[in-house]
Formats: structure tokens, C-alpha cells, sequence
């Protein structure tokens, strides 16, 4: 009975020590969610505008998800240095509960990128149809234009129809040069056609979110999948406790 006490102590040391490294990794993610949310909320608040035109849940459910992250990880470490069987088992159930949330959100997402595509298209059309060069959203447009290089919608002719354009002409932010870019230039139909950019804005974003979604799905579900390690090293360290304090017995 004292060998096997013995050879049990070494397994329950190793998976402590895995166990630990593991709610440590946990609990960085977490601070990077929460981090990432809190990003998204205070710099990205504009942009959001221009995916719905209603306010965006996104940026709560990543701060709460951070958070959570971040307590359940300290409550991971707390509860394998206490070596607890039941702390371990809830830490398992609180792992569990992660990973149905980020699966679900994982496969949300894949499954409805088209109806975010036409989301998207809607709002960001009629932010482009009633842009005035002032508002949240204006903003967000013209923020859109210089990084990404690209002009109204599907093209540069997206602003003729605008009520922006017969007092303004194309916004400043579709200019190529903006040393070479009067705004008598883009209030002329023809001279603007060669001062600004060609591609519009849409295809830009749809082409960066179909290249890039398999690469964000795959991210998810292996940061989904990684809680059942952190579930399997829970589980088994409190069984591997309690065959100990048996054994003792």
C-alpha cells in the first residue's frame, strides 16, 4: 500500500504542475480577451457602426468573457495548489461552460458570415447615403477609405448619389494624393474619377473576411478545444487525490 502511495505521488505532481501551467495560459487568454473588449469599446466604438446600424453587443460579451476567463484561471490555480478533489471538479464544470461558449460563438460565427456580409452591405450603405462628414459614422467611413485605400461602396460612383455630394463632392478620404486632390476636383465627376480610388470599400471587407475566416475559425475551435485539456487534467487530478487519500486510509 506504501509503494503504490508513492507511486502515486509523482503523477500528482506532474499534473499540478501541468495543471498550473495550464490556468496560467487560461488566465492570459482571459486578459487578452479582456483587453481586446475593452479595444474594441473605447477605439473600434465608430467602426461597429458601420457592420450594424444598432450598437454592438460584441465589445460586452468579449470584456465578460475576459473576465470570466480571468477568475476562472485564478480560481484554477488556487484550486490545484489546494488539491481539492471538489474545487477541482467545479473548476472542470467552469471549463466545460467556456468551451460550449466559445464552440458556440466559433460556429455562430462561421455559419452566419453571410447574413454579416449583407449586414454590412446595408450599413455601411446608408452611412456612405447620409454622410456629412461630422457625424460617428462619417468618421468611421472616412477612417475606412484612407486605410484600407477604397472609395464608397462598391466604387467611387457610390457618392453620386449621396446628399453629401452636390454640396461636398467625393470625400477627401477617397483621394489618392491628397496634395493633388482639391475639392473643386471632387465635385467634378470626371477629374474625381482620376483622383481617387478605384475599388470600393465593400469588396475589400468581404474578400478580407472570406480569405481570413478559416483562419479565425480554426483559432476559435482550437482555443475551444483547449479547455478539454484543462477539463481531462482537472478531472484527473482530483481522481488521482482522491485514490491517494484512499489509499492513506
Amino acid at each position: 500500500m506504501a509503494l503504490r502511495r508513492m507511486e502515486t505521488k509523482p503523477v500528482i505532481f506532474c499534473l499540478k504542475t501541468l495543471l498550473l501551467l495550464y490556468s496560467f495560459i487560461f488566465w492570459v487568454t482571459g486578459v487578452v480577451l479582456l483587453s481586446v473588449g475593452l479595444w474594441w469599446k473605447f477605439m473600434l466604438g465608430p467602426y461597429t457602426l458601420l457592420i450594424s446600424s444598432d450598437p454592438s453587443n460584441g465589445p460586452y460579451m468579449l470584456t465578460g468573457t475576459g473576465a470570466a476567463i480571468v477568475l476562472f484561471g485564478l480560481f484554477g490555480c488556487f484550486a490545484t495548489c489546494r488539491g481539492r478533489p471538489w474545487m477541482l471538479k467545479m473548476y472542470a464544470v467552469f471549463l466545460s461552460l467556456v468551451f460550449m461558449t466559445e464552440l458556440i460563438a466559433a460556429i455562430s460565427g462561421f455559419v452566419f458570415r453571410h447574413e454579416i456580409k449583407g449586414t454590412f452591405l446595408t450599413a455601411y450603405s446608408d452611412a456612405v447615403m447620409t454622410y456629412d462628414g461630422r457625424s460617428d459614422r462619417s468618421l468611421a467611413v472616412d477612417g475606412v477609405q484612407r486605410r484600407l485605400h477604397c472609395c464608397g461602396v462598391y466604387n467611387y460612383t457610390s457618392w453620386f448619389s449621396s446628399v453629401y455630394f452636390p454640396a461636398g463632392g467625393v470625400p477627401a478620404s477617397c483621394c489618392v494624393s491628397f496634395s493633388d486632390c482639391s475639392s473643386a476636383d471632387l465635385k467634378n465627376v470626371t477629374v474625381a474619377a482620376r483622383k481617387v480610388h478605384r475599388q470600393g470599400c465593400y469588396e475589400l471587407v468581404t474578400s478580407f473576411i472570406e480569405s481570413n475566416m478559416g483562419i479565425i475559425a480554426g483559432v476559435t475551435f482550437g482555443i475551444a478545444f483547449s479547455q478539454l485539456i484543462g477539463m481531462s487534467l482537472a478531472c484527473c487530478l482530483s481522481r488521482f487525490i482522491n485514490a491517494n487519500q484512499y489509499e492513506m486510509v
